[in-house]
């Protein structure tokens, strides 16, 4: 992930950051380059550590007998990745998909390229890449036939998995081709053909399933709980309650004394900022996770909370909303907004506030790790994001060299940004070293560990305020975001929100307002934040979305016809105009920000609901819509409200528009589960805060959206498969618009306005 921070200069001479790049490396660490020096914007897959790798003598191998293996290296959580861009590769080289066999990469970069999946950037990186594997691996196999037949190559054709001389008809097998086609030279630049559009084979089709359902289905597939080696024992660890807490002093002889507990490690306590640090704490080894668990109970431990041990988020969403009320920090401004709501009739103005609290991610699968030392080496076996991150991790804990450092990816049970932090790798490389050479230890953290030592999503209270006319148009916005940032992760003392966080949803509207102002607020963060799913799209995008609404009610408009004359007619944007210098770390020539795209998604999701039907008593449609990860999004819910304020949830209509669909039901799928996920958060999630800790531990507490709560309908919108446009991202897009139209559509319902997640019923 690249950040883009702008900070002033009192605040660089005072030890911050000037105005530069933050890249967050592999190791967690942040590189810096100036931006006054930078010779050359690189922009998508080339800004990433590792950038692309195009060599298909890498990612393809074809054995005698012609079975096609090819690398998956990107990691699995649910995505639909590891069959996606193999995929690719597979229609470019005329395979038959039933003979492809699919193996995951280990961590290594320089020889795969970036593998770090967070961002919604599997795709959007990697299609063009490894189409071109795929077109070179045909090109060769074609090569090589033509070699054995003495012909041209012209007179040459792969259709799957042969190749055929056209004139004579004679054909050659894959396998019989695989030994001298790897010797054949690699086709670049323009000698490399890729197919026609209309030539696909699987690319935009459903007729290819996960290559990991069969094995997911029937409890084969290999997570990293599932990772069992001879010898193995089992850790968890105690860690502070409190963020930036140490340990004071513990006693292990009671549980020691537990039967199969071996081993009692402490864990160094954190320096600094968090990153991707562990938390510090004490670890019991056990030879089964029960005896560790029982283990960790019998400890006598007293803790220094540190300087968070007073936080409580109650008190503290109180110091939001005094901050979001005051002046912020400029990060966008255009007009006189301040003058428009002066001289405005109280009658035109409208203002409002809006309250997001932190969420966990609560992934399926805790995060867990399995690592084994031998000698100078060590194997790490997990489910991760950013293997890289995790090997690194490993080699600076043990001091080893990362090429001695293997990391095997297994799937995850979900990750949503949380396993892309390799921590819990880092604390079972700290207890691996404690035992006997060889000894592999898995550490496993419950879901209570899980849930109270999460890298948070951000809490945030955002105030909007605007200025209307006479004839319903809005003539001022004002902004103004309070929330601790992701920044803070990595520079101690980092406060309020950076340019990366501000162009989600907050700076980047494209609406067409004369008077605009976005303002952030520098508020300290008392707890770990980390990116999440969407990431800061979900409280701005709430609020936004939401006020929209309010504004669109206040000019006595519909809600749709309000929002498309806000948005105007179809027009291509700079989002540099708009103050965006990130843009998601894409090109702004090739991502400009395209309001006739975000029209196309509103009108198909209005017209999957029938927008404007009479409903029956109780029921609303609310509309929200966004524009994140490169792609756009709108979102329509219908809800029934009874007469005690409960909610249910009828149905969702979903469109997206993320350009070329290369995986259709892997679309459809990421928007069913963004629409569950969203209406879980907007419904039931909500982390809080007494003397530092966090007061929920389960799914007792932290609610996830129950079966039957879930929408009865869901109904998916692919709208503008366009190849000529650049991809757009999938897994992250869906989820922000979900929480403002539950939010609309209950206002639909009952005139009640919802400006406080989560909603849990309508008072």
């Amino acid at each position: 992930m690249t950040l883009t921070m702008q900070l002033s200069r009192r605040s660089f001479l005072q030890g911050g950051l000037g105005a530069l790049t933050l890249a967050i490396t592999s190791k967690g660490l942040i590189t810096t380059v100036w931006a006054a020096e930078a010779a050359a914007q690189k922009y998508g897959a080339d800004s990433m550590p590792g950038g692309t790798v195009e060599d298909p003598l890498v990612f393809v191998s074809i054995a005698a007998d012609g079975t096609v293996t090819i690398v998956a290296h990107r990691a699995e959580m649910g995505t639909g990745v590891r069959t996606s861009l193999p995929m690719v590769v597979a229609d470019e080289m005329e395979a038959r998909w039933d003979r492809v066999k699919v193996i995951q990469a280990q961590a290594d970069e320089v020889r795969y390229g970036n593998q770090n999946v967070d961002g919604s950037r599997s795709v959007r990186h990697f299609l063009m890449p490894m189409r071109r594997v795929g077109a070179a691996a045909r090109q060769m196999l074609e090569a090589a036939a033509a070699a054995q037949w003495s012909v041209p190559v012209a007179e040459v054709k792969a259709v799957q998995h042969e190749v055929l001389h056209q004139p004579s008809g004679r054909r050659l097998a894959y396998g019989e081709l695989a030994a001298d086609a790897a010797r054949q030279p690699v086709p670049t630049g323009d000698a490399l053909k890729l197919k026609d559009r209309s030539e696909f084979r699987y690319i935009g089709k459903d007729q290819v399933r996960l290559v990991d359902l069969e094995a997911i289905g029937k409890g084969q597939a290999s997570y990293g709980m599932d990772m069992r080696l001879p010898g193995m024992v089992y850790a968890v660890v105690a860690r502070p309650p409190v963020v930036g807490g140490k340990l004071r002093r513990f006693d292990s002889t009671k549980a020691l004394a537990v039967p199969g507990v071996l081993k009692v490690v402490e864990i160094p306590p954190m320096q600094g900022a968090p990153a991707f640090q562990p938390l510090g704490g004490v670890a019991v080894v056990a030879r089964n996770t029960w005896a560790a668990r029982q283990g960790r109970d019998a400890l006598e431990i007293e803790w220094d909370d540190g300087p968070n041990g007073n936080y409580d988020s109650a008190a503290y969403r109180q110091a939001l909303e005094s901050a979001a009320r005051k002046s912020g920090k400029a990060i966008r401004n255009q007009g006189d907004v301040a003058q428009v709501w002066t001289k405005a009739p109280e009658t035109d103005r409208l203002a409002a506030e809006y309250y997001v609290p932190h969420l966990a991610h609560a992934s399926m699968e805790p995060p867990v790790a399995t690592v084994q030392i031998k000698g100078n080496n060590a194997e790490v076996w997990t489910s991760i994001q950013n293997p890289v991150a995790a090997r690194d991790a490993v080699a600076a804990r043990l001091k080893l060299d990362p090429a001695n450092v293997k990391v095997n990816v297994l799937l995850l049970g979900g990750g949503f940004g949380r396993k892309s932090k390799p921590d819990f790798v880092d604390e079972a490389a700290i207890v691996a070293r404690a035992m006997p050479e060889g000894t592999p230890v898995k550490l496993v953290w419950t879901r209570e560990d899980d849930i109270h030592h999460d890298y948070l999503h951000t809490v945030s209270v955002e105030r909007l305020a605007a200025v209307l006319d006479k004839s319903g148009q809005v003539q001022s916005w004002l902004h103004r975001s309070a929330a601790p940032t992701i920044a803070s992760l990595f520079s101690v003392g980092a406060k309020g929100q950076q340019m990366f966080e501000s162009a989600m949803s907050a700076i980047n509207m494209p609406y067409r307002i004369p008077n605009v102002r976005v303002e952030t607020a520098e508020v300290e963060a008392h707890a770990r934040i980390g990116w999440f799913r969407s990431v800061a799209n979900i409280p701005h995008a709430f609020a936004a979305q939401c006020f929209i609404a309010e504004l669109a009610q206040h000019a006595g408009k519909d809600p749709r016809d309000f929002a498309l004359d806000l948005i105007g007619p179809a027009r291509r944007i700079d989002p540099g105009t708009l103050a965006d210098t990130w843009n998601y770390s894409e090109s702004p020539e090739r991502y400009p920000y395209d309001t006739g795209r975000l029209r196309g998604v509103i009108e198909a999701a209005c017209k999957g609901a029938e927008w404007g039907r009479t409903l029956p008593k109780g029921h609303g449609l609310g509309l929200a819509f966004c524009y994140s990860f490169m792609s756009y999004t709108a979102t329509v819910v219908e809800v029934a409200v009874d007469e005690k304020g409960e909610v249910r949830i009828v149905a969702v209509d979903m469109a997206m528009d993320c350009g070329p669909q290369i995986n259709p039901e892997r679309i459809r799928a990421q928007m069913e589960g963004g629409a569950i996920m969203g209406l879980s958060l907007a419904l039931t999630g909500e982390i809080t805060f007494e003397k530092g800790r966090v007061k929920q531990s389960n799914f007792h507490d932290y609610e996830v959206l129950r079966h039957n709560a879930s929408p009865r309908v869901i109904r998916t919108h692919l709208v503008n498969d366009d190849h000529a446009l650049p991809p757009g991202g999938v897994g992250e897009p869906p989820v922000p618009p979900v929480a403002p139209a539950l939010c609309n559509a209950i206002f639909a319902a009952t005139g009640k306005r919802i400006r406080n997640l989560p909603v849990r019923r309508v008072a």
